[in-house]
This record gives C-alpha cells, sequence and structure tokens, in this order.
C-alpha cells in the first residue's frame, strides 16, 4: 500500500512539474531564432529581446486555464494529504479526484484553444513549429485524468 500512495504521489508532482514548466517556459512556438508562450515573445540574435504578448481574449483565456490548471492540481495534491490522515477506512478520495480531473480538463481546453487559435497570432510561415513547453501542456492532460481516475477508485486502508 505504501508503494502505491508513493506512486501516486509522483505520478502528481510529475503532472505538477509538467503544468508549472509547460506555463512558464517561453517556447510554446518556435522560429529560428523567435520564440513565442503565453506570457512574453522573444527574439535572439546579437541581442536577447522580449516583448509582452497579445492582449488577445483567446490567448487571455489559456494563460488563464493553464493557471487554473495548476491551482486545481496544487489544490488535489493538499485534499489528498489532508484526506489521507481525516478519510474515515474505505472511503474514497472523491473530492481529490475531481479537483485533478479537472486540472487535466483546464489543461486540455487551454491547449486545444492555442491550436486552434495560434495562427490568429503568429502567421503560420515555413520555419514555425510547436515548442517543448506546448507538447509538455499536452502531456500533463493525460496523466492528469489518469491521476484523477485513480484517486477516485482509491480507498482508504488502515
Amino acid at each position: 500500500m505504501l508503494l502505491l500512495l508513493l506512486g501516486i504521489i509522483v505520478l502528481h508532482v510529475t503532472v505538477l512539474v509538467l503544468l508549472f514548466v509547460s506555463t512558464i517556459v517561453s517556447q510554446w512556438l518556435v522560429n529560428g531564432g523567435h520564440t513565442a508562450d503565453l506570457w512574453q515573445n522573444c527574439t535572439s540574435g546579437s541581442i536577447f529581446h522580449c516583448l509582452t504578448s497579445s492582449t488577445n481574449e483567446w490567448l487571455q483565456s489559456v494563460q488563464a486555464m493553464m493557471i487554473l490548471s495548476i491551482i486545481f492540481s496544487v489544490l488535489s495534491l493538499f485534499l489528498f494529504f489532508c484526506q489521507l490522515f481525516t478519510l474515515t477506512k474505505g472511503g474514497r478520495f472523491y473530492v481529490t479526484g475531481i479537483f485533478q480531473i479537472l486540472a487535466g480538463l483546464c489543461v486540455m481546453s487551454g491547449a486545444a484553444i492555442f491550436t486552434v487559435r495560434h495562427t490568429d497570432w503568429h502567421q503560420a510561415s515555413e520555419g514555425t513549429s510547436y515548442g517543448f513547453a506546448y507538447i509538455l501542456a499536452w502531456l500533463a492532460f493525460p496523466l492528469a485524468l489518469a491521476s484523477g481516475i485513480i484517486y477516485i477508485i482509491l480507498r482508504k486502508r488502515e
């Protein structure tokens, strides 16, 4: 049972790290020396220069979804530890699982909106590709859902 709890905690912390990195790092779109993310656009060359991102409504919704996913995941981890010590024997971690599933749905919504609308912000060119932070956001989605489902299925034992 201890090994199972350790595995669940490692999975949850992995999801949190993926969410933090994908939200913070400036690598959602990459085009040679130009990178763009949710917060700023950077150009590298002889001088590294960053400008604030656009104020498009869709970009602000992506920012909000990514921040909400982090909040839900942190809250879910906190609730898991609280329920671990207060839940009666045989009880399920429903609240923890629901918050983790909400985190997964938020990151999926944010990444999907970015996928559909990023051409409104940066015109598609031949060298433009998705960066690793964008891929990490999509990777966090199934891991968060799996973690949430595991929490819902999990029963507390002595």
